[in-house]
């Protein structure tokens, strides 16, 4: 997969993005939200990352891709798809700290969303945050989520007020990707 925006491109992980994958992990916003994508160590990040690499060609995945900045080799982030356990799909994405508040999640999820539906069938996608992480919420809803349920959930493993969006192709996105 290679995706280009007006300002970022968004690619398959390699072994080199390991280290700024780790540091990325260590903001304080993936501590937060996102505990079990935290990597202590830069040796942790390359065993993940050689774990998603190999997920690329299944049906399952996670479908796990870097973000970068135009002009700059440096992963500032990484959008995703999981597999639920219902057999729905999720999004999720972080942008590092250092590139926060320049509206790379929101151009990196429109940009993701349509290509990762048709790539795997998905007509539908969830997305699932805690109610806290503002900003967060905001990229759902500026990418054409709609919010279905708000309350506690399960999130992380444990009962948290959560947010819970969906996404649909609409029949333009269908027949432009074949969701």
């Amino acid at each position: 997969m290679h995706i280009e925006t007006d300002r970022l491109a968004i690619v398959e992980l390699t072994m080199e993005m390991a280290r700024d994958i780790h540091e990325n992990s260590l903001d304080d916003d993936p501590r937060k939200f996102i505990p079990d994508e935290v990597f202590e160590t830069v040796e942790e990040a390359r065993e993940t990352v050689a774990f998603l690499m190999s997920r690329y060609h299944t049906p399952e995945g996670p479908f796990v891709y870097a973000v970068q900045a135009k002009g700059k080799e440096a992963c500032i982030g990484y959008v995703q798809l999981v597999l639920l356990e219902d057999g729905n799909r999720e999004i999720g994405y972080h942008i590092g700290k250092a590139y926060t508040g320049k509206g790379y999640a929101t151009e990196a999820v429109s940009a993701f969303l349509p290509v990762i539906a048709a790539q795997t069938g998905s007509g539908e996608i969830y997305g699932i945050c805690l109610k806290e992480n503002a900003a967060s919420c905001r990229v759902l809803e500026k990418c054409g989520f709609e919010t279905v349920f708000e309350g506690c959930g399960l999130y992380q493993g444990k009962q948290r007020e959560i947010v819970k969006s969906i996404w649909r192709a609409s029949a333009d996105r269908r027949a432009l990707y074949g969701t």
